[in-house]
């Protein structure tokens, strides 16, 4: 087996700009100088996804590194039950001269094959595409990930000197080995003597069932022919995997190898769990078709954005990645990709950014219909389960996030229809806050809101490793006591537009706004006290106090504001975000990194937040007001980020990252709220 490449040293090249084109769907492109070097190439990960929950997702030259890879994540509990069927294919090519690998795999100590040496391009324009080299002549690969379907389709194409198609060369050969690993996407697997892999085969067509739990897939081809040759495949090795010190080797079976006809003009290949038949002479007609719908549904997301820059169509392209069925047709938010499903929390966060920003209105008074379905206790579910299971609802600031998030609906909607459907649910919320409700959530008699106990985690700043509750914010905490102040004034506003009395919101919110000031106030500190209890008060520096001054109502003084301000701005701010804990103080971790105990206990103690750019720079607004000045300043800031959409998950925004320089991207490669919030200040400064 070859020898593992030697590292380069060098800092990542420069990414290529967007190609040309007259779609309002920007491309992408990275030459052979990154396609390459494996060190590069391998840090920059694509994301397909199919508005039900499942994706396809690597590497830009194949080589998985996460046991999230692969090019059919499929939801066979739609948006949950995810299984990573097939895991990539092992290209090969038998040209006159020899036989040129395509694939890449990091096997112990080694990479082999070494198909990105012949790997000229991959491209997002907007498919994903690969254009290898082979001899005078290109090969081209291009992935579609069916929306609203558990089926992907690969189509390959020879390219002449020009890379315009022809028919495949005489003497050249291709073919193509299925990997596949059938299992749950948060595990990995091994050789087992329970994987039994019978292939029926129909014409152009394959049946694969390797376990009596899991649902049967079916592998189509166009032309050519299936050669049996059932093996596994040991120990593939996923480099990001090791780094975050967990399991990080499989194995994976094969059942045999297609191979493509003599002379073919185009070659598909379709996987699927669907129950459709296909015919295989339609199936390159099909493809393009597919591609055609495709390619003018992500036209119609940049439906008013046609003014709008390069980076916000962008976001506005990746929020829909996030947006997926929930039953039958209910639509929810998946907090992550590639291992988050749908939390309350973070739908409520994202949706003006992923929906409102975007004019989908229908699909924000979808989301909130859906989830106040699911309100009881007067709580949103904090997450729902992977296996179906009952909803969690372990958190306190979900609900206070949804009665915000309707006040953004109307507001931005016109809307006010949809409180004959919500008010019910938005009554229960304020009633079970101000009498108690579960996780020893109550008002205290001072008007503020109390959550939580010793060894409970019911704020954003959840982590927990067993008995060891990384940062206890149990009491008062100050976000969510800003949100409870907002969500009394929005309750007041919909009492009035339903004709109802809002005098029980409005005064409650004046006695919140009294108590919030002179408790939360850290005189000696000139910002707002993290959290307080009786007789004390955490006066720890972190991100939560932004939220006093970014949401709407205003709770303090302009000195104050300005103060709280320039706190952030000294301790916390970075070019991607806010850390989580100040660098000064007893705790701080500047890098997310190791097995799960050590990155859980960074996750909040100092690792940057994408998301709180967003509540950053309308706190800005809203003190220093929407001038051209503070309109430069914001634009000014945006710029790392901007450039991180060709770095780490490409088009998106990682969830975390290194509170210290140079700030790494960390966590998952697209996160819901990082790229809601960016794309909400992007359309705010365009339109201020």
């Amino acid at each position: 087996m070859a020898k593992a490449a030697a590292k380069k040293n060098a800092a990542p090249a420069r990414t290529k700009s967007a190609v040309k084109s007259k779609s309002l769907v920007p491309h992408m492109q990275f030459g052979a100088d990154v396609c390459g070097d494996p060190e590069q190439a391998m840090s920059r990960e694509w994301l397909e996804t199919n508005g039900i929950g499942g994706f396809a997702s690597s590497t830009i030259i194949g080589a998985n590194t996460r046991r999230y890879h692969g090019l059919l994540v499929a939801a066979l509990q739609p948006p949950s039950g995810r299984v990573v069927a097939l895991s990539k294919l092992e290209e090969s090519v038998t040209t006159p001269d020899g036989l040129i690998e395509l694939s890449t795999n990091r096997y112990p100590g080694a990479l082999h094959p070494k198909g990105y040496e012949a790997l000229d391009s991959f491209n997002l324009d907007p498919l994903p595409r690969w254009v290898f080299r082979a001899g005078k002549y290109f090969i081209e690969k291009t992935l579609l990930l069916e929306y609203e379907k558990n089926t992907v389709w690969i189509r390959y194409r020879f390219l002449n000197s020009k890379k315009k198609p022809v028919k495949c060369p005489k003497g050249f050969h291709l073919s193509a080995r299925p990997l596949f690993a059938f299992r749950d996407y948060h595990h990995l697997g091994r050789k087992n003597d329970c994987f039994y892999l019978p292939v029926g085969e129909s014409g152009a067509g394959l049946y694969l069932k390797p376990y009596d739990c899991l649902a049967g897939m079916s592998a189509n081809f166009c032309c050519g022919s299936f050669e049996a040759a059932p093996d596994w495949y040991y120990n593939f090795q996923y480099d990001v995997e090791r780094e975050r010190g967990l399991d990080f080797e499989e194995d994976l079976y094969s059942s045999g190898v297609l191979k493509a006809g003599e002379e073919f003009g185009e070659w598909v290949l379709r996987f699927s769990f669907e129950s459709d038949s296909i015919n295989p002479e339609e199936m390159a007609g099909e493809f393009e078709m597919l591609v055609g719908t495709e390619l003018k549904r992500r036209e119609g997301l940049l439906a008013g954005f046609e003014k709008a820059d390069e980076p916000t169509r962008r976001l506005a392209v990746s929020a829909d990645s996030f947006v997926v069925k929930r039953g039958i047709s209910g639509k929810t938010v998946i907090a992550g990709y590639h291992w988050f499903t749908d939390w309350g929390r973070d739908t409520m966060i994202s949706l003006p950014g992923l929906t409102l920003a975007a004019g989908r209105y229908e699909i924000a008074r979808n989301i909130l219909t859906t989830f106040a379905r699911h309100i009881r206790y007067g709580l949103v579910p904090n997450r729902f389960p992977d296996d179906g299971e009952t909803p969690s609802y372990n958190s306190v600031d979900a609900a206070l996030w949804y009665a915000l998030a309707v006040d953004d609906y109307i507001k931005a909607s016109g809307d006010a229809d949809i409180l004959k459907e919500v008010w019910g649910p938005l009554i229960s919320i304020v009633g079970a806050f101000r009498q108690g409700t579960l996780n020893d959530i109550f008002m205290d008699e001072d008007g503020l809101i109390s959550a939580g106990f010793p060894g409970s985690q019911l704020t954003w700043m959840d982590a927990k490793v067993g008995d060891w509750v990384v940062t206890p914010r149990h009491g008062k905490a100050v976000e969510i006591n800003a949100m409870w102040y907002n969500s009394l004034l929005a309750m007041a506003g919909f009492a009035a537009r339903l004709g109802e009395d809002p005098a029980k919101y409005a005064q409650l919110a004046a006695l919140v706004r009294c108590e919030f000031e002179s408790q939360f106030w850290n005189e000696e500190r000139g910002c707002l006290y993290d959290v307080i209890g009786p007789g004390w008060a955490d006066g720890k520096v972190r991100p939560n106090q932004v939220f006093a001054l970014s949401l709407p109502g205003e709770l303090l003084s302009f000195q104050k504001r300005e103060s709280i301000l320039k706190v952030i701005e000294e301790q916390l701010l970075t070019p991607y975000g806010l850390r989580s804990l100040s660098p000064r103080e007893p705790g701080y971790c500047g890098v997310y990194e190791g097995g799960p105990r050590s990155r859980d206990g960074a996750y909040h103690q100092g690792t940057v937040w994408a998301w709180l750019m967003g509540p950053y720079i309308s706190a800005v607004w809203n003190v220093r007001g929407k001038a051209a000045e503070t309109k430069r300043y914001a634009a000014g800031l945006l710029e790392k980020l901007e450039a991180h959409l060709f770095e780490a998950g490409l088009n998106t925004v990682s969830e975390i990252f290194d509170g210290d320089a140079p700030h790494r991207p960390r966590g998952c490669i697209s996160q819901a709220w990082s790229v809601s919030e960016l794309l909400r200040i992007k359309k705010e400064i365009q339109e201020a």
